[in-house]
């Protein structure tokens, strides 16, 4: 693992035990007091456990939008007051990110939709004869862009040094006069483990390549660092970050960025158009990150990007960072004392991991299981594949599960279901979310649900 990242792990433990029980509280997010129905009768608070698909955004970044939305206007394109003022905010914006990821001078930070979004930029601008290696482990926003390049897929290592010598193997083997990519997450979007980014990268380089890390889920757990990772790009989610959907970022190197036609055609990537005499029009477009902003970007979007930003910094991350393992360790030690839970690993249950948990339970299909824990507890958590499909299978071995009472096949006509459930959690999650989460799964597995459920539009529901 990165030497940085198990540093960091290292020490959230530690200052675990030096923080009980005088803990860190967590941070204020919208939907914390939002009451849903439970089929059983009553209400309960909702225990958002779905962190992994979407954080819930940041009080303090909705009071920042919120002050800011009367002064809203649209940026790089007005002499008034409020575009002056807005393009000042974008652009301060684009600053703050690039200190939170510690960029270098000459990185550029580009604002896009999402770490999809951002990953797809990149495939479109390296060079036409790239190769590009990744990981069958990743999301499905690292593993499937890179459809006009060479792509070597490489098998799920089972430990850190697998995964670093896997790699140099590969770019071994490859056309060393090339250019070439890796791609790679920063921390499982289906087991939390984190990675050797800073192994991964340095043995990249060694062998002339460069590197993306996807840091979607790592960026809300853990600081980046590009300087001290080596990493020559970094993509994340605002949606992930604590911030609104909508709204992503790509950082690092300029030079490919700079090199490659523009990501969309249209004003703002363009500096200068003009009509030839044979009546067809040449461009000059942008060599700084407006070059792939083309259209009224979303102001929005990347403020609040920036606010999640300085919240996690002035928080001080190795409070939230301590915090969190503290509620790793409850759920795993929750998780534990079941016998009929399997969590799932790639690298084994010492691996240093975030705040995601993927896991089966014997004699459920895993759709029942997450309707179940929905509809009697208030408890919002994730079943499937995660957008990871390869490694999902990997996990679970290719053996699909018993269909049980009642479950949404994710596999094909005629077979069995073969998916996992998945618990994710962050700075905004209460203790009380996640000691409900172990009593739940306790509760389940030793009685069973106490209502019936069926099978409606591939989705597992409480029967009326």
């Amino acid at each position: 693992m990165s030497a940085s990242l198990n540093a960091a792990a290292a020490a959230a433990t530690a200052t675990t035990t030096a923080q009980d029980p005088a803990r860190t509280e967590p941070l204020a997010v919208l939907g914390r007091d939002v009451t849903v129905p439970l089929v059983t009768g009553g209400e309960v608070t909702y225990a958002a456990l779905d962190y992994a698909a979407s954080a819930p955004a940041l009080q303090r970044v909705w009071d920042d939008v919120a002050a800011y939305a009367p002064y809203y206007g649209s940026v790089h394109r007005g002499a008034g007051y409020l575009s002056q003022l807005s393009t000042d905010l974008f652009e301060q914006s684009r600053a703050t990110v690039a200190e939170f990821l510690d960029c270098r001078p000459s990185d550029q930070v580009v604002f896009t939709r999402s770490t999809t979004d951002s990953l797809n930029l990149l495939a479109a601008v390296i060079p036409a004869d790239c190769q590009v290696f990744v990981f069958e482990t990743e999301h499905h926003a690292s593993l499937l862009p890179w459809t006009n390049a060479q792509v070597s897929y490489l098998n799920a290592p089972r430990t850190p040094d697998e995964a670093v010598a896997t790699l140099e193997r590969a770019l071994a083997d490859r056309d060393p006069y090339g250019p070439a990519l890796v791609c790679v997450t920063g921390a499982s979007n289906v087991t939390g483990e984190l990675w050797p980014v800073k192994e991964l990268a340095a043995a990249a380089h060694a062998h002339g390549a460069r590197i993306v890390l996807d840091a979607a889920q790592l960026a809300p757990h853990h600081p980046v660092s590009v300087r001290d990772l080596g990493v020559d790009w970094v993509a994340f989610s605002g949606h992930k970050l604590y911030a609104p959907f909508g709204s992503g970022v790509l950082a690092g190197r300029a030079d490919w960025l700079q090199q490659a036609e523009p990501y969309l055609a249209g004003g703002g990537a363009s500096r200068k158009v003009s009509r030839r005499e044979d009546g067809g029009v040449d461009v000059e477009w942008h060599t700084t990150a407006a070059r792939h902003e083309a259209g009224s970007p979303n102001v929005i979007g990347v403020y609040s990007i920036a606010s999640a930003c300085r919240a996690l910094t002035e928080a001080g991350f190795e409070n939230l960072v301590a915090r969190e393992q503290q509620l790793v360790a409850r759920v795993r030690e929750g998780l534990a004392e079941v016998p009929a839970v399997r969590v799932l690993s790639l690298f084994g249950d010492d691996a240093p991991r975030v705040g995601v948990i993927s896991f089966v339970v014997d004699g459920w299909n895993s759709s029942h299981f997450a309707a179940a824990l929905s509809a009697e507890y208030g408890i919002g958590v994730r079943d499937g594949l995660f957008c990871a499909h390869p490694l999902v299978r990997t996990l679970l071995g290719n053996e699909p599960q018993a269909q049980g009472e009642c479950g949404a096949p994710e596999a094909a006509p005629g077979e069995r279901s073969l998916n996992a459930i998945r618990v994710s959690f962050g700075a905004g999650t209460p203790d009380e979310h996640v000691e409900r989460f172990v009593r739940a799964v306790k509760e389940l597995v030793a009685d069973g649900a106490k209502w019936q459920y069926r099978t409606e539009e591939g989705r597992c529901v409480p029967a009326v």
